[in-house]
C-alpha cells in the first residue's frame, strides 16, 4: 500500500507542480499576483492581460488518503512528469489605474500503474488523480511610478483534489475506490515590480492565509522581458505550501521550481 499512497503523491505534486497539478493552485510568469508586468503608467479606461505558464515544481511534505497512514513523499519535476496525462495553466487581469482583479487557474491530470506484493488482493492498480486549483483576488496600488508599483492584495484560493483507484485481478477484481475533497482558503499579501530597464524588470509576491487548510502561502520572484507593448516573457522561481488535514485527507504539502510565462496585453 506504501507503493500507491506514494503513487497519488505524485499525482498531486504534479497538479500542483503544474499546477498545483497538486498543487494548487500555480503558479501566477507569471502568477496570480503578476499578470501584469508592464512599467507602472497610468492608463485611462480598463487594460487586460493572458498569460499562460508553466511550472516545473517538485513536491515534498506529507499525503495521506483512502484511510491509509500519511506517507512522507518528496518528488522532483522529472517524477511527476512521467506520469503527467494533461496538465494547464493560465493568468488572466484586468486593470483600472491604480485597481486590479485577477485569476490563477490550475488543472492537472496524471495516472499510473502498479503491480502488487503477491497480487492477492490484486494484481495490479491503476490510479487516476485530477486536481484544480483556481485563485481569484483584487489588488489596489498603494505606491506607483513610471518605474513600478507596490500592490496590496486580497485573494481566495479554491482547492479540489480528487483520486481514483481501478484494482484488476486478485479478491479485488473490477473493484474500485475514490478519494477527494474540495476546500477553501482566504489570503492576503503584496505584488511589486520595477523597471531596470525600459525592456527588462524585476518582479514578485507574496500571499499568506488559511481557511479551511491550516495555512497557505505562495511566493516567487521572475525576471522579465518586453518585447512590445503587448508581450512578454518572464522566468524565476515559486514556491507554494498548502497545510490541509480533514477527516483522514492530509495534503501538507510545499511545492516549489522554476516557472515561465508569456504575457499578453490588451
Amino acid at each position: 500500500m506504501k507503493t500507491f499512497c506514494r503513487t497519488v503523491t505524485g499525482g498531486y505534486a504534479a497538479l500542483c507542480v503544474l499546477c498545483l497539478a497538486n498543487n494548487a493552485g500555480a503558479a501566477d510568469l507569471v502568477s496570480p499576483v503578476t499578470p501584469d508586468l508592464k512599467p507602472v503608467v497610468t492608463e485611462q479606461g480598463w487594460t487586460f492581460s493572458v498569460a499562460p505558464y508553466f511550472w516545473a515544481a517538485g513536491l515534498s511534505g506529507d499525503v495521506g488518503q483512502f484511510g491509509l497512514p500519511t506517507v512522507e513523499v518528496d518528488s522532483d519535476f522529472g517524477d511527476i512528469l512521467k506520469n503527467l496525462d494533461f496538465a494547464a495553466m493560465a493568468v488572466i487581469e484586468a486593470r483600472y489605474d491604480r485597481y486590479s482583479i485577477f485569476g490563477d487557474l490550475q488543472y492537472v491530470k496524471i495516472s499510473a500503474g502498479n503491480g502488487t506484493p503477491r497480487g492477492i488482493l490484486a494484481d495490479s492498480v491503476d490510479l487516476t488523480s485530477q486536481t484544480f486549483s483556481g485563485l481569484g483576488g483584487v489588488g489596489y496600488s498603494v505606491l506607483q511610478s513610471d518605474a513600478g508599483r507596490l500592490d496590496v492584495v486580497g485573494a481566495m484560493r479554491v482547492w479540489s483534489a480528487h483520486t481514483d483507484l481501478d484494482f484488476h485481478g486478485g479478491v479485488l477484481d473490477g473493484r474500485s475506490a475514490s478519494d477527494g475533497k474540495t476546500w477553501v482558503d482566504g489570503l492576503v499579501g503584496i505584488r511589486a515590480n520595477y523597471s531596470l530597464t525600459p525592456e527588462v524588470y524585476v518582479t514578485g509576491w507574496g500571499m499568506v492565509g488559511a481557511g479551511a487548510a491550516n495555512v497557505d502561502w505562495d511566493v516567487a520572484a521572475a525576471l522579465g522581458y518586453r518585447f512590445n507593448d503587448r508581450f512578454s516573457a518572464v522566468a524565476g522561481y515559486r514556491a507554494l505550501g498548502v497545510n490541509y488535514d480533514n477527516d483522514g485527507f492530509v495534503f501538507d504539502v510545499v511545492q516549489q521550481g522554476p516557472i515561465i510565462g508569456l504575457i499578453m496585453r490588451f
